[in-house]
């Protein structure tokens, strides 16, 4: 029984349950635009699906479990969780040349070591694309898992894997489908122009263009399934006939006031 390869922040683990809640209770093919840590698509487990990130890093990562398990065990399981070593596989990404060196299978053992390791379970990187997350001292981190990583090879052998815009899955659903969008939150503090949101620039602009997506899923006769940040902007976006709005609360804890963490209402919407 395969399980999230990574951890990552934002994770869905904790709203699994609601989730499931309001699925619907037959579908076809499963999309997921915006992977990350794929929280759901792994509690699923659907035969058929398509996955989808911008992050190539990820994308390899999951195309590389898929295709080459053994050889991924083989190069996870050779790091070492010390701290030297730690900080000289995380500056491999400091030298161009040295990071394009490395073969796929180096590259995505070197994201779950990188994941797994740092402190707080985090993959960071700053505005050049390097990985800035400090050593983490943990006594066991859980790097080497050649269970897991044959299970979710086994999973992800049905899997279309795609790196690039949500929007490439337009001409790829179709009715009856289910697509599950969890897209960069829209920050609670945020401006009208969510200037610096993230590095990529996952703005108003960018919002909007979900929103259409989902327009464009609704016409086609399929389901999405949206989580999103509960926000006046958020609840006017969504405000269209036909679709649901339903509140639920999760434990964010990566605030920097105490204020900030504990239980935060985010909006699911859907179109069923």
């Amino acid at each position: 029984m395969c399980k999230p390869i990574l951890k990552w922040v934002g994770g869905k683990r904790q709203l699994m349950a609601d989730l499931k809640r309001l699925m619907p209770k037959k579908y076809n093919r499963y999309f997921e635009p915006f992977i990350g840590g794929g929280a759901l698509f792994f509690e699923l487990k659907p035969q058929n699906a398509f996955i989808n990130d911008y992050n190539s890093e990820l994308t390899n990562l999951y195309t590389i479990v898929r295709d080459k398990p053994e050889e991924l065990i083989e190069s996870v399981c050779k790091h070492k969780n010390e701290s030297e070593y730690y900080y000289n596989i995380r500056a491999l990404d400091r030298d161009k040349k040295v990071f394009k060196s490395l073969t796929n299978i180096e590259k995505a053992s070197r994201f779950i070591y990188l994941n797994k390791v740092g402190f707080n379970g985090l993959y960071r990187v700053n505005s050049q694309g390097q990985c800035n997350v400090p050593f983490g001292r943990y006594s066991k981190p859980s790097y080497c898992d050649p269970d897991n990583i044959r299970a979710c090879s086994e999973l992800l052998k049905n899997t279309e894997i795609s790196t690039g815009d949500f929007d490439l899955i337009k001409d790829k659903v179709q009715e009856g489908d289910l697509v599950y969008l969890d897209p960069p939150y829209v920050p609670l503090n945020a401006t009208s122009s969510f200037t610096g949101y993230t590095d990529k620039g996952f703005d108003e602009d960018m919002q909007l263009r979900l929103r259409e997506l989902c327009d464009h899923i609704d016409e086609k006769g399929a389901y999405f399934m949206l989580s999103n940040s509960y926000t006046d902007y958020i609840l006017e976006l969504y405000d269209v006939e036909g679709y649901k709005i339903h509140t639920v609360k999760a434990d964010r804890s990566i605030n920097s006031k105490a204020s900030g963490r504990g239980k935060v209402k985010e909006v699911i919407v859907t179109n069923y």
